[in-house]
């Protein structure tokens, strides 16, 4: 089951800005807690799992204190790695829920494997950056029916800062990493069509989510 951390006082979350917004303000969590750390240097927000989701293939989601969003850009940084004792097949998912439901009943999200991006094996490095739906387009799913259309690569380093830039209009949808002036993946499909939501921090219980600042523009 879902566990929903208590909401998170916006005031906790206060911090000086970044180059790409200020730090998130959490409002609920699910699947973990919250924290305000310093990391890298950097002020930021840190994802801690529930005790019980541990060893679980779950994820963690921090719906912000945001207006709900339906088309816009969204700038935020991120940084990823494999908890310590996590699993050899982790890869420090991390990233980005946008037009999300109540406790995440339903998202788009955008997500990193950071420990992809270097492999040796260029298979894996195609596999740096996915786009999912929950609950019906699991990336299992969207692999097997459509191969490699929703992931693709992207170049980054597992634990370092990096940015996302996700610009949504409509039934579309585009990421970028870092400074690119390409983005790394086209959804030109998004499978939850043109419906609204709230944004989130997402990442993988087995992994070291922190999140820095973040900016919405319509």
């Amino acid at each position: 089951m879902l566990a929903v951390a208590a909401l998170v006082a916006a005031a906790d979350f206060a911090a000086d800005a970044r180059a790409q917004g200020e730090l998130p303000r959490v409002a609920e969590v699910v699947n973990g807690r919250a924290e305000v750390v310093t990391y890298r240097g950097v002020r930021a927000v840190k994802l801690v799992p529930a005790p019980e989701t541990l060893g679980k293939d779950e994820d963690m989601l921090a719906l912000l204190d945001l207006p709900e969003f339906g088309d816009g850009t969204i700038r935020i940084d991120v940084a990823g790695a494999p908890r310590p004792g996590a699993p050899p097949d982790s890869r420090g998912f991390i990233g980005v829920s946008f037009r999300t439901g109540a406790r995440g009943k339903w998202s788009e999200v955008f997500y990193l494997r950071p420990t992809n991006a270097r492999a040796e094996d260029q298979l894996r490095r195609n596999h740096a950056v996915q786009y999912v739906s929950h609950p019906e387009f699991p990336w299992y799913r969207l692999r097997e029916e459509s191969p490699g259309v929703y992931e693709s690569y992207a170049d980054m380093e597992a634990g370092a800062w990096t940015g996302m830039r996700i610009e949504v209009d409509g039934a579309k949808a585009r990421l970028y990493v870092n400074s690119a002036g390409q983005p790394s993946l086209v959804v030109n499909d998004l499978k939850g069509g043109k419906r609204v939501g709230r944004i989130a921090l997402w990442a993988h219980v087995d992994t070291e989510a922190y999140f820095g600042g973040i900016s919405v523009s319509p």
